[in-house]
């Protein structure tokens, strides 16, 4: 049997990055049509199940309704059945869940933010992140139909997997030996003491980043970054960048859509892979993980930072069809 998961987080795109940037809205009716063409992509290819995240909007639901009434669905497509939570453990649960049915590969539907919550828990699973919004730098805005191709390619157990499929670097936050938290773009440390609304929106707040990319085509905080270096996902290091307000080199970022800010970057270094390195608050603040305010960290409290390859097995879609073209998987006989 080849089957695949599709996660589609309803709240992503909708923080206060919406309000204060002009940042692009995929609103969940269209997150509901995406998913009808990653189904009707991937069962065309082969793939004989589908199991979807349950959530507060039954993006799943409505998906699998409308490609019924269209007698269109020719799969077994279902919702997991699991108790919604409305938090990040929905993506967690679904995640798990999926591992234990055995996906082939899952398709993710969100920001930066949903795929850290699956890379929480995500195994030795395949990872098609698909991007929902423009203030987005892990995910990649692939049509629906082309990530259902690429990911009933994954599935399909045709292929290598390594020869489109890469484990991802990722950001390990530790303290006192025992790991706080993760992000797989990037982690900041910022003034505000409080979580609030989550989404980090103010650059004057923010004193570190620490990133596992960066690169001049993206946006957001590694932006900040990848304006005067690259980072490419390949490269066996990552960078920490301190900040301020005078002094050091100014680079004009494009921390959101829309908006580019002046940037002083006093002093970065690069982080290589399984160093461990050693941050002290010089305040009381918070940690940012992957754009969002996650953890409140006291003055003087000792971090042990750490970049890794422990991340998501994730699937590069143009590499995956085109193996797949060359290999006549798309040629009927």
């Amino acid at each position: 049997m080849t089957s695949i998961g599709i996660i589609a987080n309803p709240a992503s795109g909708k923080d206060i990055r919406r309000l204060v940037s002009h940042a692009t809205v995929i609103d969940n009716n269209e997150k509901v049509n995406i998913v009808e063409r990653i189904i009707l992509a991937a069962q065309h290819f082969g793939v004989d199940s589908v199991y979807i995240m349950p959530d507060t909007f039954h993006i799943g639901l409505k998906a699998i309704d409308a490609l019924v009434s269209l007698k269109q669905l020719k799969c077994n497509a279902e919702v997991i059945e699991q108790e919604i939570t409305y938090s990040i453990e929905d993506t967690i649960k679904a995640t798990i869940e999926m591992e234990k049915i055995g996906v082939g590969c899952i398709v993710s539907l969100g920001g930066d933010g949903t795929n850290r919550a699956i890379a929480k828990a995500i195994g030795d699973t395949p990872l098609l992140p698909i991007s929902t919004g423009t203030n987005n730098v892990y995910p990649e805005m692939i049509e629906g139909t082309l990530g259902g191709m690429a990911a009933a390619v994954t599935a399909s157990k045709k292929y290598d997997l390594t020869s489109f499929c890469e484990k991802d670097k990722r950001i390990e936050i530790y303290k006192n030996g025992e790991m706080l938290d993760i992000a797989l773009i990037d982690a900041a440390v910022s003034r505000e003491n409080f979580v609030g609304s989550r989404a980090i929106w103010d650059i004057s707040t923010i004193s570190d980043i620490f990133v596992t990319r960066a690169h001049p085509c993206s946006i957001g905080l590694s932006s900040i970054a990848g304006c005067f270096m690259k980072v490419l996902r390949e490269d066996e290091f990552g960078l920490h960048a301190r900040i301020g307000d005078n002094g050091g080199k100014v680079v004009s970022a494009p921390i959101s859509a829309g908006v580019i800010r002046d940037v002083s970057v006093l002093e970065y270094e690069k982080m290589y892979l399984s160093k461990e390195y050693s941050y002290v608050m010089e305040f009381a603040g918070t940690l940012a993980l992957d754009g969002e305010r996650e953890i409140f960290v006291k003055k003087g409290q000792k971090l042990n930072i750490k970049l890794t390859r422990n991340g998501p097995l994730r699937v590069d879609a143009k590499k995956a069809l085109e193996i797949a073209q060359e290999s006549g998987f798309f040629v009927k006989e």
